[in-house]
C-alpha cells in the first residue's frame, strides 16, 4: 500500500468523503455537500514526523500512518481501556512499539479519544481493517447528522 493507494480506497469506498491536506497530512473528512468548513474527521494518513510526533518514526524511507477514530466501545473492545491524554508534547503509555510496521495499534498521541493507527499497512492488514475502517466511517456519518441538526435548530 501506499498513502495514495489508501486515499484512493477509502475515498472510492465510502461516499461524502473529501480530502484535504492539513496539519502536513492527508486528512479524510465525511463532508457531503461541503456543507461544514472541513466535516468530521475519519481518518488520516501521514507521511513525516511533526514537532510534537516522533514517536512513529515516520521520516524512515516508505513509512507512512494511516490513523483512524474508533467507537468507544470498539476501541476498549480491541485494546482495552482508553489511555490517560498524554501532556502536550508527550505519547501515551500503553506498552505499545509506535515504530512497529504493518501492526494495528492504539495511536500514540490519540488513542485517549479512540484513535488507532498502522504504519505501512500491508495489502492483507489493510483488508482485515475494513470493519474498523466501516465502523469508523459510520460513526463519522452519525457526528456529522448531529453537527448539521445542531446547526439546523440554532439557525446556522
Amino acid at each position: 500500500m501506499t498513502p495514495d493507494g489508501v486515499v484512493d480506497a477509502l475515498t472510492t469506498r465510502f461516499a461524502g468523503l473529501a480530502p484535504k491536506a492539513t496539519w502536513g497530512e492527508t486528512s479524510l473528512f465525511y463532508n457531503p455537500d461541503a456543507v461544514l468548513p472541513n466535516g468530521v474527521y475519519f481518518c488520516t494518513i501521514k507521511d513525516h514526523d511533526g514537532a510534537n510526533d516522533t514517536t512513529s518514526q515516520l521520516d524512515r524511507p516508505d513509512v507512512f500512518r494511516v490513523a483512524l477514530g474508533l467507537p468507544r466501545e470498539r476501541y476498549e473492545q480491541l485494546f482495552g481501556p482508553r489511555p490517560a491524554r498524554p501532556p502536550k508534547g508527550g505519547v501515551v503509555r500503553t506498552g505499545n512499539e509506535f515504530a512497529a510496521t504493518d501492526v494495528l495499534m492504539p495511536h500514540p498521541i490519540y488513542s485517549w479519544m479512540g484513535w488507532v493507527q498502522v504504519l505501512s499497512p500491508s495489502e492483507a492488514t489493510f483488508k482485515e481493517m475494513q470493519p474498523l475502517f466501516a465502523e469508523a466511517y459510520d460513526a463519522a456519518v452519525v457526528k456529522y447528522q448531529r453537527l448539521i441538526a445542531k446547526r439546523a435548530r440554532s439557525g446556522g
